[in-house]
């Protein structure tokens, strides 16, 4: 694999805010895409990281992505909450639909989100922990169009729709489960392709439906667990696209041309109803703690919790930045090039 080049994550953060600035997005906006995507590259998420900026500012240019959306309230009541994000670049209206759903949640104890017509939100674990730092359990999901083979078909049917939970603990992180229905999310294999390395031949087929260990040519993702990876993608397309009637899976399936668009569901919970919040945490802390005790299988050193490895990656790379691989260092200096802007690699 060839060296990755090492960036300062806040330089990282200015760059990325500015390239969005460029492409015409207002500077609060444009500061939380940024902020979303380096998230991702500091907890090694690096598919739903800056290598995703050329991508981004295709769609824009395409139409399909709105930089300066008109966001509307659909309908509302004390608990729910309906919003049309008129193709808004997702973090700008999730994170502004989690906000609204943590101050119902505050009030009346649950807020239940959904968001119609948004773009690609990036990692799904950045609105669940909004919550979980206001010591709620979040939770979020999104769909777009087909790009997974159902179990047991060879051809894209279903979204690898991926979810996030979080939920707070006390002296240890928040537990978050960050993961999507496909054996490995779409990003991962950009990333394989800019790394210039294989991928397995579990991961995704090709468009004539053959494994492949190629990230160049797998087009078609493969579901986690088979038949489980594909029923949770079709039950959050009922939870989410078919709710807010913008279905995305059916009108490709019968020959519509497949443009990006998104449907989204966030949600939080008031711990405070059932039980103490501190002593909620405490006991996540000793599940924890507990489970760390277990016999540990062949081959492992430590038992992790969902969220772990991610924390620790962005621990280490605050301190010492993030790395970009040539591919993404290439996209990144690419978008620096089209805006005349000082490319930070």
């Amino acid at each position: 694999m060839a060296e990755e080049l090492r960036v300062e994550p806040s330089t990282l953060e200015s760059f990325t805010s500015e390239v969005f600035k460029q492409a015409g997005m207002p500077d609060e906006d444009a500061a939380i895409e940024a902020e979303v995507l380096v998230w991702a590259n500091l907890r090694g998420v690096d598919s739903h990281g800056v290598q995703r900026l050329p991508a981004y500012l295709d769609m824009i240019d395409r139409g399909w992505m709105n930089p300066t959306p008109d966001i509307k309230v659909v309908k509302e009541s004390p608990a729910l909450l309906y919003m049309d994000a008129d193709r808004a670049l997702g973090p700008v209206a999730t994170v502004q639909a989690m906000r609204t759903v943590i101050a119902k949640t505050k009030d009346i104890g649950i807020g239940w989100g959904l968001i119609r017509n948004v773009t690609h939100q990036g990692a799904m674990g950045y609105y669940a922990e909004m919550a979980s730092s206001e010591g709620l359990a979040g939770i979020a999901v999104v769909c777009s169009p087909p790009n997974m083979a159902p179990f047991g078909a060879k051809a894209a049917g279903v979204h690898n729709s991926p979810i996030s939970f979080s939920f707070p603990a006390a002296k240890r992180k928040p537990i978050t489960l960050d993961m999507a229905t496909s054996i490995a999310a779409g990003g991962k294999l950009s990333v394989a392709a800019d790394k210039r390395v294989q991928i397995p031949d579990t991961w995704a087929l090709d468009a004539d439906g053959n494994a492949t260990t190629d990230p160049s040519v797998a087009q078609i993702l493969m579901p986690a667990g088979g038949p489980k990876g594909s029923g949770l993608a079709l039950v959050f397309q009922c939870l989410t696209s078919l709710m807010v009637d913008n279905p995305l899976l059916v009108p490709v399936l019968r020959g519509a041309a497949k443009t990006h668009n998104q449907n989204s569901l966030v949600a939080a919970i008031d711990i405070s109803f059932f039980m103490d919040v501190d002593t909620y945490r405490s006991h996540v802390d000793d599940l924890i703690d507990e489970l760390k005790k277990l016999p540990r299988a062949d081959g492992f050193d430590e038992i992790l919790m969902p969220g772990e490895p991610e924390q620790r990656t962005f621990e280490k790379r605050s301190e010492k930045g993030v790395p970009l691989p040539p591919g993404t260092v290439d996209k990144v200096r690419e978008a620096a090039s089209r805006f005349g802007l000082t490319s930070p690699v």
